[in-house]
């Protein structure tokens, strides 16, 4: 008797892992090989370049995700938090802080990136290649949208303050 072929792709079929394990997996040989570019070019140089080479990547990333966006405004920008997806459900936690037309704030209070850097002792590579696209992310979608954040969990913060505030 043959067996039933899945209906899915393998590709596309539960791995059996959690968020947790699937980030812990991916990144673990991404953060070493990180750590020995750091050592072998300087630490202050090559963390500078990972921070501007991630920067101009997500720029050319957000500016494709988002040119067809329909509303260029403050609400269009955030609407991923306010319409949480599976994804984003589990790999961050936070509280929506302020709403308004020309200011939108988070507190973020879990992260997975984090918690996988910090635990492999590489926060400042989790701040250049994760946290840092972040104001990348709002040069993309309009030179209006301004990030302020004081905060982060991988820099060993209690929480993130995202705060994005519209200046016309």
């Amino acid at each position: 008797m043959e067996a039933k072929a899945p209906d899915t792709h393998k590709f596309q079929q539960d791995s059996g892992m959690t968020l947790e394990q699937v980030y812990d997996f991916a990144y673990t040989g991404y953060i070493s090989l990180m750590q020995s570019l750091a050592k072998e070019f300087g630490e202050d140089v090559f963390m500078e370049a990972l921070k501007r080479a991630s920067f101009q990547e997500a720029v050319a990333h957000y500016q494709e995700a988002d040119a067809n966006a329909p509303v260029h405004d403050l609400a269009t920008f955030t609407e991923w938090a306010r319409n949480l997806n599976q994804y984003r459900r589990q790999r961050l936690t936070f509280d929506i802080v302020q709403d308004t037309e020309t200011v939108f704030e988070i507190k973020v209070t879990e992260c997975v990136w984090a918690k996988t850097f910090r635990e492999e002792n590489a926060a400042e590579i989790g701040y250049a290649t994760v946290c840092h696209r972040d104001f990348a992310m709002c040069q993309a979608f309009s030179p209006k949208v301004k990030l302020i954040r004081t905060k982060t969990l991988m820099q060993g913060d209690a929480c993130c303050d995202h705060r994005w505030v519209w200046e016309e």
